[in-house]
């Protein structure tokens, strides 16, 4: 089977009503990033950081998959399918997807404070202040913050290096190191994109598909699943 490396970003949530992670104005649903998405900002007002991602988390578990998520997990019937999301969302798992790389943490998971590597379910979309982790410490959202590391790059820099066929969706390309990802793709590898405002400059073996993802999506997975 051909080896798909998928990049997805927020533009493939956004349809599921799930707002992009930082719209033109800066702020992510009306608060400042340095307030509610930094080591800082935890240091500072935990609670307030702790009530942001419960709101998160509350609007992921109400969001459904959309036409996008669930054709990525329909390529898997004929294709070696890995996506690395930069999305804290599991609307890949949710449809169907069942090899996905998150890079920036999954939001229904929580982690100790002190230790990333400490990583539990979080029940419903509550996260309370004083539930612990098994070292004493506030468990906090599974989310990599602004100027922590990205624990999951190397692997998925490996893991485009491989790729057969690679496709972006949904992404603006804008935030490090995700965004140089596209760098390890092989200059030989057909890459698609898909984004209503396409990232990068047409090249050599870039398709460019300049759609929302619901639409641009299917539109290539049913051409996939036709080629031999």
């Amino acid at each position: 089977m051909k080896k798909v490396i998928v990049l997805t970003g927020a533009g493939i949530s956004a349809e599921s009503g799930l707002k992009t992670f930082r719209d033109s104005d800066g702020l992510w649903e009306g608060y400042d990033i340095e307030e509610v998405a930094t080591p800082q900002a935890w240091e500072r007002n935990p609670a307030l950081v702790q009530e942001f991602y419960n709101m998160r988390r509350k609007s992921v578990l109400e969001a459904k998959p959309n036409a996008a998520h669930l054709a990525l997990a329909q390529l898997e019937n004929k294709y070696d399918v890995t996506i690395i999301t930069q999305n804290i969302d599991d609307l890949h798992e949710r449809a169907g997807s069942t090899n996905v790389v998150h890079l920036h943490g999954i939001i229904t998971r929580s982690q100790s404070s002190i230790n990333p590597d400490l990583t539990y379910p979080v029940n419903g979309w509550e996260l309370k202040m004083g539930e612990l982790c098994e070292l004493g410490s506030q468990l906090r959202a599974h989310v990599v913050w602004f100027g922590e590391a990205v624990p999951m790059i190397e692997n998925a820099a490996q893991l485009c290096t491989e790729a057969e066929i690679f496709i972006l969706v949904g992404t603006s390309l804008a935030v490090y190191p995700a965004a140089g990802l596209v760098n390890y793709v092989p200059q030989y590898v057909t890459r698609y994109i898909i984004d209503p405002n396409i990232p990068v400059s047409a090249g050599s073996g870039i398709v460019e598909m300049p759609y929302k993802a619901s639409i641009g999506v299917p539109m290539l997975i049913d051409e996939l699943m036709g080629i031999d």
